[in-house]
């Protein structure tokens, strides 16, 4: 056993675990009238009910327990301090200085990073300002209207679920695009109905050699130049995020258009930093800093709050509950706002890449899961395709619902009906329905006898499925920035626990090395024998062709 499993508090879990797991949540609500007001928090219009989880005060108290004993208050104190808690690369986790405001400080090294952080913003300020009221042109002298996003992974997931999810703040000149596939159609379909005089191509990649990032970038440069006859004009329609200048002017960039960030940014937490250039562009410079005020607020809540009253720490506490001892094996984000349709895959990456790990902080392998499958969609559609499996299947899948109280897009009943199967949802999977209830409803509708006995147990749902609701006011910046830094430091609690590093991610790496050995061996440039049997065959059935 580990250290971890064999530990007083987890072993308090397992004995706790086996007693409230008789128990239901009806009983629960029924027994505590005020089980809404001890378990739901809230921070600036946005409302976590977590009351509908199979938990009781003293599981939170046996979960804080665990919580405590992984020394979580000193990883919170390095984290926001500088100190390089990504062991393996060696890298501070600075992200959250990138929602630091004016005066602020936050050391790495001894080196203060939040000037360069706010000269970056001014930079990015500059720059969208330039776009979207048309004084920065393309190459013919046309506004640039059609903005390219040309990223993978972190560089395109947050850009991409952010600037859809605040859509009702984007200016009416500007449309936003994005290709992170290296599969050719991503592109092609991306750039067939737009006009490369109106175009401008962001290239997002740190160290500007990502390989689907550059083949995108040389394909839609070597498309701009084809429409428009000139080298010269790549200057004024692409710009770069990255920290290589040499090989961003060697591409054919202005200088004055490549925006720098850090290594302290990882890349799925990067969305704050100049890889939001396209946001920041899409909605304004000033709707993207209430973007980021809103995930300064929650990094304050999540320093400064106690742990039983803070956000994070609650809802990364509630995954491990599942995972750890229900052994559920997947839980789902249920968005209600179709605006959110992104999020579920923005999730997917933040949660999946940064606690998806078998090896623990001191190189041990880890006898315990470290993270859910996490997946889902916008409601009300998800309600006709896989909410059956979470009724009546039979795995726990745990699910968050999000809603906002208020509709960017108000008409006739629309809204109500939608927080309607919201709320409906979140209560049919705690109370499900008795083989009592459901024998009166078909008595009520007429049956009896052997048809009766032969659709009842169709009819009953076993209930006790768990969820949480986060409720906002609105969908808007500030609400947005807050639910991002809200996953991101729920992310956190859970790696502390489980005592794995959040912030590496090897086996992407290693996808990346085997496929750069690959590819010149399909491209017919190297002997395609020395890979496993069914590698070659496939190998040769592509050079077959």
């Amino acid at each position: 056993m580990s250290n971890l499993t064999r530990s007083p508090a987890w072993q308090a879990l397992t004995a706790h675990h086996a007693a409230i797991s008789k128990q239901t949540m009806r009983g629960m609500f029924a027994a505590d009238p005020a089980r809404f007001d001890k378990f739901s928090l809230q921070l600036d219009g946005l409302l976590l009910d977590y009351s509908k989880n199979v938990a009781s005060e003293e599981t939170l108290r046996l979960l804080l327990s665990l919580v405590r004993q992984s020394k979580l208050d000193d990883w919170i104190t390095r984290m926001f301090n500088g100190d390089k808690i990504n062991t393996t690369e060696q890298r501070a986790v600075l992200h959250t200085a990138l929602r630091a405001p004016h005066g602020a400080s936050v050391y790495t090294d001894g080196k203060d990073v939040v000037p360069d952080v706010l000269r970056v913003r001014d930079h990015m300020r500059r720059f969208c300002g330039a776009v979207r009221d048309g004084s920065l042109r393309g190459h013919t002298g046309k506004p640039l209207r059609d903005v390219v996003n040309i990223g993978i992974g972190g560089s395109s997931l947050g850009p991409q679920m952010i600037s859809e999810a605040l859509k009702p703040y984007a200016s009416t000149q500007l449309n936003a695009h994005f290709v992170s596939n290296v599969d050719a159609t991503d592109l092609i379909e991306t750039l067939r109905p737009l006009d490369p005089e109106t175009t401008l191509f962001i290239i997002s990649s740190k160290t500007f050699t990502t390989q689907e990032t550059l083949t995108n970038a040389r394909s839609a440069r070597t498309w701009l130049v084809n429409h428009l006859g000139s080298e010269d004009a790549v200057a004024k329609h692409f710009a770069a995020v990255s920290t290589n200048l040499a090989e961003t002017s060697k591409f054919g960039i202005n200088p004055d258009n490549v925006f720098e960030f850090w290594d302290w940014v990882g890349g799925r937490y990067s969305v704050w930093s100049a890889i939001g250039l396209p946001i920041a562009l899409y909605i304004g410079m000033d709707n993207f800093e209430r973007l980021l005020a809103g995930g300064h607020a929650m990094d304050q809540h999540f320093r400064e709050t106690p742990f039983e009253k803070n956000m994070p720490v609650i809802l990364g506490l509630l995954g491990i509950w599942y995972a750890n001892f229900f052994d559920a094996a997947s839980y789902a984000i249920l968005p209600y706002d179709q605006y959110l349709q992104h999020f579920p895959a923005y999730l997917q990456q933040l949660e999946m890449e940064s606690n998806g790990k078998r090896v623990d902080r001191d190189g041990h392998d880890v006898d315990y899961a470290t993270h859910m499958v996490v997946w889902g969609e916008p409601g009300t559609n998800g309600q006709h395709s896989f909410y059956q499996l979470i009724h009546q299947g039979t795995r726990m899948v745990p699910a968050d619902f999000l809603a906002p109280i208020t509709s960017h897009n108000p008409l006739g009943e629309h809204h109500a009906m939608l927080l309607a199967n919201c709320f409906a949802q979140t209560e049919a999977l705690m109370l499900g329905k008795t083989e009592e209830e459901a024998r009166a409803e078909l008595v009520a509708q007429g049956l009896s006898g052997e048809a009766l006995e032969t659709l009842l147990p169709y009819k009953v749902f076993p209930g006790n499925r768990p969820s949480n609701t986060l409720l906002f006011d609105r969908l808007d910046p500030y609400t947005m920035g807050m639910l991002v830094a809200l996953y991101e430091h729920k992310v956190f609690v859970q790696s502390v626990v489980w005592n794995i590093n959040a912030f590496d991610q090897w086996g992407v790496e290693f996808g990346k090395q085997l496929a750069g050995k690959l590819l010149p061996e399909l491209q017919g440039k190297q002997d395609a024998s020395s890979h496993d049997a069914s590698t070659n065959g496939l190998i040769k059935r592509f050079l077959a062709h």
